[in-house]
């Protein structure tokens, strides 16, 4: 009889399975307060680092845009104001609940965009379309990064870019301080505000079993990326990693 595999969901081992089960539960639970528990973990940070990972992108009107994990859809919300009405961007994730906040959201700004639920690991779209591919705080919650990265860059045009946003690790003299706010403040605040502290714990956990910059970096160069390079954002609290495809 052969074991399943396992993985991290934050710090425990779980079946592969298991955890795809887990974190869809995590965010069908904190969906309707995503944004407000965003703005308010962060004190706002997070709008600075979408906002510095726009301005990195490259996209201009006419491009094609995929959003990855796109969540409550504030990427793709930002794409679709530059890509005009001769660009594409589509918001996908692989959660209902998330997905369909998002495009209400779009929706009740103007913005009819395409949808899709589905798999990072498995994209339902042709090879060499997207001029950039977008994911912002999601990676680390994919059973295999490393397949969601190939399928990232399989979708890409040569010449166009991948840029994953995510938690990082942190500058070491503030490591204790950060690591006091994640494990005691951060669950406190998800408690009062959505009733469920247990999914900002495993949050919080996740970060610290994601890759940190240079193993991410040699992960997304291994999927077939060039010229990699990483941005630190607020002492490495964040980092913003962006890799073409040849």
């Amino acid at each position: 009889m052969t074991q399943d595999k396992t993985t991290h969901f934050g710090y425990e081992t779980v079946a592969e399975q298991e955890k795809a089960r887990r974190v869809r539960d995590v965010f069908d639970s904190v969906a309707g307060r995503y944004d407000l528990m965003n703005d308010l973990m962060s004190a706002g940070m997070h709008r600075l680092w979408k906002a510095f990972t726009i301005a990195r992108s490259g996209v201009r009107e006419g491009s094609r845009v995929l959003d990855v994990a796109g969540g409550t859809g504030d990427l793709s919300l930002a794409f679709a104001k530059r890509v005009g009405k001769s660009g594409q961007v589509w918001l996908t994730d692989i959660n209902n609940a998330m997905l369909a906040h998002g495009r209400d959201r779009l929706t009740n700004k103007g913005y009819m965009l395409p949808v899709a639920q589905c798999d990072a690991e498995r994209l339902p779209f042709p090879d060499d379309w997207f001029d950039c591919v977008t994911v912002a705080f999601g990676l680390r919650n994919m059973t295999h990064k490393d397949a969601a990265l190939r399928e990232m860059t399989r979708v890409l045009r040569p010449g166009g870019c991948l840029m994953v946003l995510e938690f990082s690790q942190v500058w070491k003299p503030l490591a204790p301080i950060y690591d006091f706010y994640s494990f005691q403040v951060i669950p406190r605040i998800g408690g009062m505000v959505t009733r469920d502290p247990d999914s900002y714990r495993y949050l919080s956990e996740s970060i610290r079993v994601h890759p940190d910059q240079d193993t991410l970096k040699g992960m997304m160069e291994a999927a077939g990326l060039s010229r990699v390079e990483y941005f630190n954002m607020t002492f490495g609290v964040v980092a913003l990693h962006r890799g073409y495809k040849l």
